[in-house]
């Protein structure tokens, strides 16, 4: 009872301290809880706003502003910044990147960044060219100043993102457990840990885990996290730490800070019939036409994962924003987790969708029956215990095409091959397993829950697979799916995820405008100009 009432008073003092005093560091700040058989945690030295110093403290012109996290990807480095409330956020004019070797304040090389992205929740992700080993990167403000740089972390092991479910629940995506695909694992081989500071193991506090499968594990949260979570609001769950512990080996290092659960929606609120999620690099030249399209046979809301696109995705998602589509653009910088992405993306539909499709942005739905979207789920979904509707798919190829269509891809390509490929899933949210497990495009159910088969004959998906090289080119740059061989890596060469007899170098074979074209299918061309096309221009909505 002691103990519960220092905590709170604490609390109540904190919370002032983070009202009247948030430009200052709180330390010495010691808690102590007991979580029944857990270990305890001690918050020591505590940062509320987590800010490193700029090196050139004397400067009045720059607000301090910090680096948070560092992550070593196979091409950049990946930096986050903190910036304090109401900051501008920086241009590629703004900063420069920094190379430093260690115990050195000298800098061996400045390079201008790859890229800017927006913010990731609080943070700017900055993107710097990969240097040399041995060298520490960090940013240069206004060629002045150099913030502070943090210990880098590699993308491939490492916990990432951490959200608090609503049956309180932690759900965490780590890379580097190197879990089976499709395979639930047995979740007593590991153990979940918080804290602000994981590197000290007495400052932490350890909890079971409730599943895990593939990159996502599910953790009973800790109470006094909880209770911390209702009383200090988003800023201090944040800065919590969350990451998993292989038993007997060591915990995997994190920069997934805990979000706060994602509260149901009313039902005044709910529900979009259907969304769609997809995750993208690089593809907002075909957005448009993806977007309006779907619009037209009923989507109602899309999820939109930019897996670090350097294109002008930004400006095409606010000139659609502009006409009233209900887009949601989410910065998902973690490179090969479309699986984790679709999980996660499933977490934040779940009260806003009772439907969502995830197909990919080269993928339409097409109805030879005629039916829109709305009357074919009803028809197929009759029943409560249908949670997946299975959607058969048709792969097209060039068509004959050496530029990319000017009228879109749902008009230029119309020969395809004979065969289906596997299907793709339109989901009830509602109806997923408790792990998310999924594979790229397909969830496992919750139990007494059963998928439906859909004819290819009411609705098909055209997936624009094989365009023109200029376009199918860029797909050897990576393949975002986990359990996905990228295609310059010579293992499963023969694999359906590849294009049959292309080989693992983007070199165009002279035939390739003709592959692929077994079945004329011209049946979504028609309905797309018959639908969308300008009687007074004869232009379509999405050509520029």
């Amino acid at each position: 009872m002691k103990d519960r009432k220092k905590l709170g008073i604490l609390r109540v003092l904190l919370w002032c301290g983070l009202l009247f005093f948030s430009g200052f560091t709180l330390s010495n700040l010691r808690l102590y809880f007991q979580e029944g058989s857990e270990r305890r945690l001690r918050l020591s030295t505590w940062h509320p706003l987590a800010m490193e110093a700029i090196s050139d403290p004397s400067s009045t012109s720059i607000p301090p502003i910090s680096i948070q996290q560092s992550i070593i990807f196979p091409d950049q480095v990946l930096l986050f910044l903190k910036y304090p409330p109401s900051t501008p956020l920086f241009t590629k004019n703004d900063i420069d990147c920094v190379y430093l070797v260690h115990n050195s304040s000298e800098p061996r090389l400045k390079l201008p960044p790859l890229w800017i992205d927006d913010q990731y929740f609080d943070h700017q992700i900055v993107r710097c060219p990969l240097q040399t080993r041995g060298t520490i990167v960090s940013i240069a403000v206004q060629s002045t100043a150099t913030l502070v740089p943090v210990t880098a972390y590699k993308w491939d092991k490492l916990a990432y993102e951490a959200i608090l479910d609503r049956d309180n629940t932690t759900v965490v995506f780590v890379k580097g457990l190197n879990l089976r695909s499709g395979r639930v694992t047995d979740p007593s081989k590991f153990k979940c840990i918080y804290g602000w500071d994981l590197r000290k193991p007495k400052f932490v506090l350890r909890s079971n885990v409730v599943s895990a499968a593939q990159e996502i594990v599910r953790c009973k949260t800790p109470l006094s996290i909880l209770n911390s979570q209702q009383g200090f609001g988003i800023n201090a769950n944040d800065s919590i730490k969350v990451s998993v512990r292989v038993v007997g080996r060591q915990t995997i290092k994190s920069v997934a800070g805990l979000k706060l659960r994602l509260e149901p929606a009313t039902l005044s609120k709910r529900r979009h019939k259907i969304c769609i999620c997809t995750m993208l690099r690089n593809q907002a030249r075909f957005l448009h036409e993806w977007v309006v399209y779907h619009a037209h046979i009923g989507v109602e809301r899309w999820f939109i994962y930019d897996n670090n696109s350097d294109d002008d995705i930004k400006d095409v998602i606010e000139k659609l924003l502009s006409k009233d589509y209900n887009i949601t653009r989410y910065m998902w910088p973690w490179i090969k987790t479309q699986e984790a992405g679709f999980s996660h993306c499933a977490l934040r539909a779940r009260d806003l969708c009772e439907w969502v499709g995830f197909i990919d942005v080269d993928e339409f739905f097409h109805f030879p029956s005629g039916l829109s979207l709305h009357d074919l789920i009803e028809k197929k979904s009759r029943g409560s215990k249908v949670g997946e509707l299975r959607v058969p798919c048709h792969n097209f190829g060039p068509s004959g095409l050496k530029n990319v269509p000017v009228k879109g891809v749902t008009v230029g390509y119309t020969c395809r091959l004979s065969g289906s490929e596997r299907h793709k899933s339109i989901v009830r949210p509602e109806n997923l397993n408790s792990t998310l497990i999924n594979l790229v495009h397909h969830f496992h159910l919750k139990a007494g829950f059963h998928s439906v088969n859909v004819n290819g004959n009411m609705l098909v998906i055209n997936h624009y697979k094989y365009q023109v090289w200029e376009v199918f080119k860029e797909k050897f740059y990576r393949r975002v799916a986990a359990y996905v061989s990228d295609w310059k890596n010579e293992r499963n060469v023969g694999s359906k995820d590849r294009a049959p007899g292309l080989g693992t170098e983007a070199i165009e074979p002279p035939d390739w405008s003709t592959r692929f074209c077994e079945v004329r299918d011209t049946g979504l061309r028609d309905r797309v100009l018959s639908k969308f096309t300008d009687d007074k221009t004869g232009r379509l909505p999405w050509q520029d």
